[in-house]
């Protein structure tokens, strides 16, 4: 990552406090630090800052230990369980917990909640609170009303910028976005804000407080649109022999929609950050007693596509029990070292329930649940994990698979090698004449 110098920072030192250290917080603060910022990490988890501190990531992040290490180095970032040390003299506290999603895409919100309001009455007065954990919209309303209720001698500014991070790329996203929201109630936090942000963009939207809120539900519950959107297209096409990636080809060449829309036919989306805002607006509706079929619509779909893999395997490979099954990719993205939401784990369960025998690759240092003991067999390279199975399954993009020479696949396959791939990530594949491809938007021929 580039020295904080060569990112255009104007000189104006922030002093921040970043208060939830998993993946966002620890990304937060490595790159505010790295911008000149005076930042202090913080989480009530004494492990969590332990881990820090010895410079061990809660999750992986391409670059990430190397800007954490260098703004410990330079003296303007340290990791603190201290919260009143934490804020002490602080400009900004800006919450940046990974809000917790259980199996059903349902946030745990109050932990969130309850994790700012331990630090309310420690903050000092004029202090912004600049709020970028997922949240349903109002949440920002109900800390302003805790912090008058609880520590009403004292002028808080509270403000929202939705997180927009993605695992494996924060990095990028974080120092160079396309803008940033930013929703502020008061226009004296719009200065110090300015300055926080000066060494990343100066394309601010700036609104008010719930239309940040909403800015975030109602991004991602389009993208979570498009995705199944494009994927019931898809599935319509494998069964009337047109191609997805035509006709998505001929999507994003209209005018009206564009290039880069979210149309590419493959894979539901998981990992929580849509669901989480489709329910989000789904229970806002609920409770103003307001009709919204579309948002629930997306859900729906989305958790039907996620069976595309069985569908597909169970047509062609028919019963799996006792069969050999490889699956390539096993994290959330290629990247990181996080099972949390993986569509892949998923498959591998079923799998598992389905009664097969699952060999496993993933580049990755990722730790493998512990139920999977016994019918999981973790290998050391993919083509390892070709040898005598009736299938593969594509699971995680890793960019290592693209590498792997066609000829030494064809030569480590026993007999004939069907494989899955829903996003058409290794089409090469399709080439080899001992190998049947399935990916979606395509039918048999």
């Amino acid at each position: 990552m580039a020295p904080a110098e060569s990112l255009g920072v104007g000189g104006a030192r922030v002093r921040v406090c970043v208060q939830g250290l998993w993946h966002l917080g620890s990304v937060t603060a490595g790159c505010l630090a790295s911008l000149g910022h005076d930042v202090t990490g913080f989480d009530f988890d004494n492990q969590t800052i332990a881990n820090l501190q010895k410079g061990t990531l809660p999750v992986s992040e391409p670059g990430l230990k190397t800007l954490i290490e260098d703004g410990v180095t330079k003296g303007n970032l340290r990791f603190t369980e201290n919260v009143r040390d934490a804020v002490s003299d602080a400009q900004v506290l800006w919450v940046t917990y990974d809000t917790p999603v259980d199996d059903d895409d349902q946030a745990n919100v109050s932990f969130v909640l309850q994790e700012i309001r331990k630090t309310l009455p420690l903050l000092e007065d004029n202090t912004i609170i600049l709020v970028s954990s997922q949240l349903p919209v109002g949440s920002i309303r109900q800390l302003e009303e805790i912090a008058l209720k609880e520590c009403p001698d004292k002028e808080l500014s509270f403000c929202c910028s939705p997180e927009n991070l993605r695992l494996g790329k924060a990095l990028g996203v974080f120092l160079h976005p396309d803008r940033v929201i930013m929703g502020i109630r008061h226009e004296k936090a719009r200065d110090v804000l300015c300055e926080l942000f000066e060494g990343i963009t100066e394309n601010i939207v700036w609104m008010s407080v719930e239309s940040a809120e909403m800015t975030k539900h109602a991004i991602n519950a389009f993208l979570g649109m498009s995705v199944t959107f494009i994927n019931e297209i898809a599935v319509i096409c494998e069964n009337v022999g047109a191609d997805a990636r035509e006709v998505e080809m001929g999507l994003k060449t209209e005018k009206r929609i564009g290039s880069d829309a979210y149309l590419s036919p493959g894979g539901a989306f998981s990992g929580g950050t849509l669901a989480r805002d489709l329910k989000f607006l789904q229970k806002v509706g609920s409770e103003k007693n307001l009709v919204n079929p579309l948002i629930k619509a997306v859900v729906q779909s989305n958790d039907e596509h996620k069976k595309w893999v069985q569908r597909r395997v169970r047509s062609v490979i028919g019963d799996l029990k006792g069969k050999r099954v490889a699956v390539w990719g096993l994290t959330y993205k290629s990247g990181t070292n996080t099972l949390r939401r993986s569509l892949s784990v998923e498959t591998c369960n079923w799998l598992r329930q389905e009664g097969a025998h699952i060999i496993v690759h993933d580049p990755s240092a990722c730790t493998m649940p512990d139920h999977w003991v016994s019918q999981v067999e973790r290998v050391q390279t993919p083509l390892e994990a070709l040898q005598g199975v009736s299938a593969l399954i594509i699971g995680t993009q890793w960019p290592e698979y693209q590498q792997l020479s066609l000829r030494d696949i064809k030569n480590t396959i026993n007999g004939h090698l069907a494989v899955f791939d829903s996003n058409r990530f290794l089409d090469s594949l399709d080439q080899c004449s001992v190998i049947s491809y399935f990916s979606v938007g395509v039918g048999d021929e």
